[in-house]
């Protein structure tokens, strides 16, 4: 047994070496294996997804923001921050964002896009974790209201309003799939545009015309943590988290599809693997040194692990089949990325040591980029690139609007009594 281990550390080693010195990679590319971004080390986005990437979505869009009373927004961060810096902020960000930016217009007869302003995510737990079940409700009153005060989305049945829904399975507003997918999206927002995390391929809580985003993960935290960008990329492959939820799945299989447990079952004991639940103090600084980082879906199949891996620089392994993931108009996630079936996780090791050096180095390059990076943030104050404006570009994309959007007279698309009986009780 300590023959074979050995003959595995010798591998990583060997591994390491030629990560930083092969023959195929300049003296430079060798620095960007280490952790490096100088420029020379960047390589820019090929064809048009690049140009999408740096778009700028100033002039091309106008955007009106509902003022709603406070009990659909502000008040629900004054009494409960934590919102601030849980994964599903985006949606506090994003309507701080609109109130300041150059795309917002006071005037709801120039807008392209109506935007509503409500927290879908801060009814919390002790422990932290949101609670969806009051939104359809608050939702339905919040739309209730606008249609009450102003003529637009009457005119088109919310057809050119969107809606940030960053929950695990956006606005099917419940944690667990089976229960999501029974629920399906909220009828009233059957025309609206969702801009949500969640993205799963032939799923009923993914609507056509959706934008998918990154989820919150905070900026300053991160930059906070930065390590010397010459520190070699000494671990092969790296996690941390929950492989079994035992308290939400106790029988087991449930969480994750089975991938996570399989992942701990199999490679626990692996020494290319440093895998673990802890969650060491050094999180960040050890994505860092990492050459692989793991994605593997959880009760829902993003997470921040994706925009930590892709700040740091620490290729994303994805397992979560069918996943559609964030801007993937904009980022080369094939070309960034690795995707792996669930159902072959326990080739896993086979996989990434069978992809080839000159591989490596180039999705390693490509994640260098600082377009790449930016748009996965939503910093404060928001910068040119970031997710805030690939958000905007989604939309803006998505103009001029067809004449269908527009409502003929007695035409409707809304049935308001629709879905369950409990979402129609007044909040």
């Amino acid at each position: 047994m300590m023959g074979a281990r050995a003959a595995v550390l010798l591998a990583v080693a060997s591994l390491s070496c030629l990560l930083l010195s092969s023959p195929a990679a300049s003296a430079a590319a060798g620095a960007e294996v280490a952790g490096g971004v100088s420029h020379r080390n960047i390589e820019r986005i090929a064809g048009s997804a690049g140009d999408v990437l740096e778009d700028n979505p100033v002039g091309r869009l106008k955007v009106f923001v509902y003022d709603l009373p406070s009990k659909y927004n502000k008040r629900t961060v004054t009494k409960d921050p934590r919102c601030l810096s849980h994964m599903f902020a985006a949606e506090i960000f994003m309507h701080r964002f609109l109130l300041s930016s150059a795309v917002r217009t006071l005037n709801p007869e120039e807008a392209d896009w109506f935007y509503v302003p409500f927290y879908t995510t801060c009814d919390l737990t002790p422990a932290g974790l949101p609670l969806p079940f009051k939104s359809p409700r608050m939702m339905r009153s919040a739309i209730q209201f606008i249609s009450n005060k102003w003529p637009f989305w009457n005119k088109t049945d919310g057809a050119d309003h969107f809606f940030v829904v960053p929950h695990d399975f956006g606005a099917c507003f419940h944690y667990q799939e089976e229960k999501a997918i029974e629920r399906g999206i909220l009828p009233m927002l059957r025309r609206a545009t969702l801009v949500q995390t969640f993205g799963q391929k032939n799923h009923v809580c993914l609507k056509e015309g959706s934008i998918i985003i990154p989820p919150y993960a905070p900026p300053q935290k991160m930059q906070a943590h930065l390590i010397s960008p010459d520190t070699p990329r000494s671990i092969f492959v790296y996690f941390r988290g929950l492989f079994y939820d035992n308290g939400n799945d106790p029988e087991g299989g449930y969480y994750a599809r089975g991938a996570r447990a399989s992942l701990w079952e199999n490679f626990k004991n692996n020494p290319l693997f440093d895998i673990s639940t802890d969650h060491p103090t050094t999180y960040y600084e050890d994505m860092q040194r990492a050459v692989f980082c793991l994605c593997p879906l959880g009760w829902a199949p993003w997470s921040p692990r994706l925009v930590e891996a892709v700040v740091f620089g620490c290729i994303p392994v994805i397992i979560a089949d069918g996943i559609v993931l964030p801007f993937a108009d904009a980022i080369p996630w094939e070309e960034i990325g690795v995707f792996v079936d669930e159902e072959d996780v326990p080739k896993l090791d086979s996989i990434l040591t069978s992809i080839p050096i000159e591989d490596i180095l180039r999705k390693q390059r490509l994640l260098a980029n600082p377009s790449m990076k930016k748009a996965m943030l939503f910093p404060q104050p928001a910068q040119p690139r970031d997710a805030f404006h690939q958000i905007l570009n989604g939309l803006a994309r998505k103009l001029p609007h067809t004449q269908r959007v527009y409502l003929q007279p007695g035409e409707k698309h809304l049935n308001w009594t629709a879905g369950p009986v409990g979402d129609l009780k007044p909040w």
